[in-house]
């Protein structure tokens, strides 16, 4: 018996998700078939023009206009953003910072705090036990 390895594939979506970009922005052959893992790790190592240029420029997945914004991708869907934004269109709200941004930040920073008080205070938990023990 001969023991074939094939090569393991994935979805453009995926593949698009993975590196960062909006899919629908990406070139046809990119959205046309499967894309290799060694395909999408030349991609990540040596990324080509076009995928430079996304995302430097955009338009940019909710993800990545979040992350770029400092709220949540519910907070995005609050503030009525929608459909993908270009970095253009994120630095002007930046600019602009509508009621909704900040209150959504806002929101971002109390659950990142929660978060930390949650860490520390579980680490702390861990010593004590690790004392006990």
């Amino acid at each position: 018996m001969k023991s074939h390895q094939t090569a393991q594939t994935m979805k453009p979506a995926t593949a698009a998700k993975k590196l960062g970009v909006y899919l629908e922005a990406t070139p046809e052959e990119f959205r046309a078939g499967a894309v290799s893992r060694a395909r999408l790790d030349e991609l990540q190592a040596n990324p080509p023009e076009w995928l430079r240029e996304l995302r430097a420029k955009g338009p940019h997945p909710r993800p990545v206009v979040a992350a770029k914004l400092g709220v949540s991708i519910a907070g995005l869907a609050r503030g009525g953003v929608t459909e993908p934004l270009t970095t253009e269109q994120i630095e002007a709200l930046k600019q602009e910072q509508p009621e909704w941004l900040q209150k959504e930040r806002a929101t971002q920073a109390e659950v990142r705090k929660e978060a930390a008080r949650i860490k520390k205070r579980n680490a702390e938990r861990a010593a004590d036990d690790d004392e006990r023990h």
